[in-house]
Formats: structure tokens, C-alpha cells, sequence
């Protein structure tokens, strides 16, 4: 599956949750995309079910099937729980970081920001997305880039909720990666058995 750029509406559809920011789409039509959307909703197998939670958070984490394998098996080569691991993972992704600091409105935008160099890990320019943080690693806007329209729209428009493996600093615009992200604290609704389990077969 290449990186998705069709309409966000319609993958939200298809997961029943607006994973890409359909909550709009979702209230309209609450059925799945396609002809067959409204009719009678057909028992998944097992391996669909998994698949389809596979592909979601593919989708969530805009990560493409190479990249995705690849991620899965460092979750599998690390101790603990490969779950766990997995999310672990996907959370402490460069962009996805960018993301959840507020930098960015969404986790295209916080690839964009990454790879155009607006962003600093260490007081070092990185513009490699699935650049892995690692706990006391620091990202910071670049200097020259604090002024730009979307990162002021963007850090403006911030919720003030907080993850506890996160620290920011708003008069510095940078943020702090305390800790590796634990599943209980991970706001995103994935089931990582299932794709543990698809990978098992």
C-alpha cells in the first residue's frame, strides 16, 4: 500500500472511526464507503480482522507495508511484550512526535515539517520522518522556522492535554522525550494482538 493520499473521508468511513479526521463524514454516513456501504454487513474472518487492523494503523501512522514489516521486526527483536513494542515504536517516530507536541496539525504536516528541515532533535537539524527518538532527546522547532504561518497556527490551536512521556516548552518551542510511550497512556484505539497475531501466522 503506497503512502494514502485520497480523500480522509473515505478511509474513515471504512473503519467506522475517524482515524484521518472524518468526524464529519462519519455523522453524514455512518455506513462504509462503496456501493455495497448500506447493505447488510457480512461476518469477517479472522485474518480480515486482522488485516483490517493492520491497515489501520498503517493509515493512523501514515507508515507504508515495508516500513511497517520492518518496524514489527524490531518489536520482535526487543524484549518484552511485541505488542507493546510495536506501538512503542510507532509512537516514537520523529514525525509522529511532532505531532503530539503540537508542532503540527496532523501527522502528514509533521512529515512535511520534518523533511523540509524546520525541525531539530538535539540542536541538530533531522529531516529523516522515522527517525527513532530516543529517552532525553530533545525537538525543537528550528530558529529560523519559529516564525512560520503553520507551526504558529498550529502550536495556537494546541488542546492542552498531555501525554506523560512528553514535556514542552513553549517559550523555547521544543519538547522533551521523557520515556518510551506506554500502551495504557497511547490515545489511539489499536488492537496490536491482532496484528501480532497476523504476523504469527
Amino acid at each position: 500500500m503506497a503512502r494514502y493520499t485520497g480523500p480522509k473521508a473515505r478511509i474513515s468511513r471504512k473503519f467506522g472511526e475517524p482515524i484521518l479526521g472524518g468526524e464529519k463524514a462519519l455523522q453524514r454516513k455512518s455506513y462504509a464507503p462503496g456501493m455495497h456501504g448500506k447493505g447488510k454487513k457480512r461476518k469477517q474472518s479472522e485474518y480480515a480482522v486482522q488485516l483490517n487492523e493492520k491497515q489501520k494503523a498503517k493509515y493512523i501512522y501514515g507508515v507504508l507495508e515495508r516500513q511497517f514489516a520492518k518496524i514489527y521486526q524490531e518489536a520482535v527483536r526487543r524484549e518484552g511484550i511485541k505488542g507493546e513494542n510495536l506501538l512503542m515504536l510507532l509512537e516514537s517516530r520523529l514525525d509522529n512526535t511532532v505531532y503530539r507536541l503540537g508542532i503540527a496539525p496532523s501527522r502528514r504536516a509533521a512529515r512535511q515539517l520534518v523533511s523540509h528541515k524546520h525541525i531539530n532533535v538535539n540542536g541538530q537539524i533531522v529531516n529523516i520522518p522515522s527517525y527513532t527518538l530516543k529517552p532525553g532527546d530533545v525537538v525543537s522547532v528550528r530558529e529560523k522556522s519559529k516564525s512560520l504561518e503553520a507551526i504558529v497556527d498550529s502550536l495556537s490551536a494546541k488542546s492542552s492535554k498531555r501525554l506523560p512521556w512528553l514535556e514542552w516548552d513553549g517559550s523555547e518551542l521544543s519538547g522533551k522525550f521523557l520515556n518510551k510511550p506506554e500502551k495504557e497512556f497511547i490515545p489511539e484505539n489499536i488492537n496490536e494482538q491482532l496484528i501480532v497475531e497476523l504476523y504469527s501466522k
